[in-house]
């Protein structure tokens, strides 16, 4: 039977499969932002190119599976299935909370996917509150070599450690604590949150302190507020929980945000994205690479193939999109006036002005 860390993993996914864990009356903001279609686009759809490149790696398309899990059984599955559907797209990857691989013995290969996806890029994941409880520099350069990754992400998750049983929330004085993260580690650090969003504010502090690159990970997908009221044993906690069950910053206005503070970060956007053009609407506001997380749990449970078909639907949807008004790479969407904000064209003149 599993127990502490790894149980909790596994609960962790079947509560995100099985349960209503998005937040209530909270969206990524995108519905507010449309695109003007071109009848006459002019380009060949073979040409679209989704090529890019993160983290010194060739892309194939502007997307990473984002950080879900690790540390259980039921998590080993999944990951390797997210592998081997990331190589063969051509997908970044990111693992799940890596604390469980320096603290428990169990399940340690649930981490280890390198072989199943050696040519993309790999991020491990490590709760930045941990640098308060014993980690530090030296444990996280340990998790990058054990993972073979890319890169490290440190996550952000205040709000949900204050719902969890026995969450740990000291996290005061982090800061100079992931600037000695970044300064050690022979690869680059980036900084998430878990759903709940990063201003550009905070973007630009952890830009400051070394950060490579912020995964906004707005509102608007799954609330782990939510997921952690379901897990709550405490009926002080679960009826605290219910009142932010709307909380956090959409994920439209944290990559405004983040851009507005310092165009030069790279961007991930990710929390609630759930379709190709989701993820061309948040290109044209700034983002780099889009991460999905539950859009790809079920399949992930299933088998590599199926991770692949959904995959291969979401690249669909963004070639489609780009068909629609006429761009054939990531960078004309990025720059195109064909959108609307808002309501509000960013065209010169169009039909029937």
């Amino acid at each position: 039977m599993e127990e502490g860390i790894n149980r909790r993993k596994t609960e962790h996914i079947r509560l995100c499969l099985d349960d209503n864990v998005e937040g209530v009356n909270k969206s990524t903001g995108l519905e507010g932002i449309s695109f003007i279609h071109n009848a006459l686009p002019e380009i060949n759809f073979a040409d679209i190119d989704l090529q890019t490149s993160f983290l010194n790696k060739a892309l194939k398309a502007p997307f990473l599976v984002s950080s879900m899990t690790g540390g259980s059984e039921l998590a080993a599955k999944i990951n390797q299935n997210l592998a081997i559907a990331a190589e063969e797209k051509g997908w970044a990857v990111a693992l799940g909370s890596t604390r469980a691989l320096l603290e428990s013995d169990a399940h340690k290969e649930s981490f280890l996917i390198r072989k199943q996806a050696p040519n993309v890029p790999l991020i491990a994941n490590l709760g930045a509150v941990q640098l308060n409880y014993g980690y530090g520099a030296d444990e996280a350069e340990r998790i990058v070599e054990l993972t073979e990754a890319d890169s490290l992400v440190l996550h952000l998750n205040s709000l949900q450690e204050a719902v969890q049983d026995g969450g740990d929330l000291n996290f005061e004085n982090l800061l100079p604590k992931i600037e000695a993260v970044c300064k050690q580690l022979p690869v680059p650090v980036g900084a998430k949150e878990v759903g709940f969003g990063i201003d550009g504010t905070v973007a630009e502090k952890l830009y400051n302190a070394g950060i490579s690159f912020i995964d906004v990970a707005g509102a608007g997908g799954t609330s782990w507020s939510q997921v952690e009221k379901l897990r709550s044993e405490d009926p002080l906690k679960k009826a605290a929980a219910e009142a932010f069950n709307n909380w956090g910053l959409p994920t439209k206005d944290c990559i405004v945000s983040v851009k507005s503070s310092n165009a030069a970060v790279p961007v991930v956007a990710s929390g609630g994205m759930k379709t190709g053009v989701d993820a061309a609407k948040a290109i044209t506001l700034g983002a780099d690479v889009i991460g999905f997380a539950r859009q790809l749990l079920q399949a992930a449970t299933e088998s590599a193939e199926s991770v692949i078909r959904t995959m291969d639907q979401i690249e669909l949807e963004l070639k489609m999109t780009m068909f629609g008004i006429g761009t054939k790479s990531l960078n004309e969407l990025k720059n195109t006036d064909r959108v609307m904000v808002m309501g509000k064209s960013l065209l010169n003149k169009t039909a029937g002005e």
